[in-house]
């Protein structure tokens, strides 16, 4: 062993990025209670294109609405995910892709806590469209 110094910091340096690595696993917040969405729901097929202007639309809403608890870029890492006691999901996640647009418009439409219905506050088509967005967010899209 030419430095063993060297050698050493290595190895902590190696035992805290694990250490780390695994509290950062430990930390992570459970998903919440399961949420099916009615098999008419699953079946739903999104009528608005996935298209460049819808896409920077959606962003617009998404960015008002939905990332202070989503985040900007979908991980569920917004400045109010901190408070909610159960995971905000991962857009960017392939689990998220498997997801029927059909069931994220009910559940978008419909909320659950701590998620809030936004029947009220968006109209149908933009719904939709911030769905093709979140999708893209994972290139589902």
């Amino acid at each position: 062993m030419k430095n063993p110094k060297a050698v050493m910091t290595m190895i902590l340096m190696a035992c805290f990025m694990m250490t780390a690595s695994i509290s950062a696993k430990s930390q992570a917040k459970p998903k919440g209670k399961p949420w099916p969405a009615p098999a008419t729901a699953i079946k739903m097929a999104n009528p608005v294109k996935a298209d460049a202007a819808s896409l920077k639309h959606a962003k617009e809403i998404y960015e008002k609405n939905c990332k202070s608890c989503h985040g900007a870029t979908g991980k569920g890492d917004g400045t109010k995910a901190a408070k909610i006691d159960i995971s905000c999901g991962d857009f960017s996640s392939a689990e998220y892709t498997k997801i029927s647009d059909g069931e994220l418009f009910w559940k978008t439409t419909e909320g659950r806590k701590p998620m809030p219905s936004f029947k009220e506050i968006l109209d149908e088509s933009e719904i939709w469209s911030v769905i093709n967005y979140t999708k893209s967010l994972a290139g589902g899209k």
